[in-house]
């Protein structure tokens, strides 16, 4: 049952995404002025739950990105690709978003190497279409 309402959630989150980018790329000038009323403060508060959830603890880990046995160093990934959407705007060259962590001396991709738990939220096709990595 927790499968299903997570699909039906990401499809959500995917579909309105979708929308917006939609309306972004359609829209008439008026519409837009509108969309970015009411969506703008909406999407920087989710970003700011999102980042706050992986602010680094005392020990500077990510206590969203780590468990108990494996530490991430901060920054995240979700840190890195923040960074890199809002402030460096796309314009910065792309960067090995692999975690800082390390497991056995080498980098982890958690699009990549993660099926289930909370980096597997992303679905193969979706992961392909936004042309994420596999390895």
């Amino acid at each position: 049952m927790d499968q299903i309402l997570g699909q039906v959630l990401r499809n959500a989150v995917w579909e309105r995404l979708d929308m917006l980018s939609d309306l972004a790329n359609r829209a008439d000038a008026q519409s837009l002025v509108s969309v970015a009323r009411s969506e703008l403060p909406r999407l920087t508060e989710g970003w700011r739950a999102m980042l706050l959830a992986h602010e680094p603890d005392e020990r500077g880990d990510c206590p969203t990105c780590s468990t108990r046995w494996h530490r991430c160093k901060a920054p995240c990934s979700v840190w890195q690709v923040a960074h890199e959407h809002l402030v460096a705007g796309g314009l910065a060259p792309q960067q090995d978003l692999r975690r800082a962590c390390r497991r056995g001396g080498e980098s982890r991709t958690p699009a990549a190497t993660e099926t289930t738990g909370r980096h597997a939220l992303v679905p193969p096709a979706r992961r392909a279409q936004l042309g994420v990595a596999t390895q």
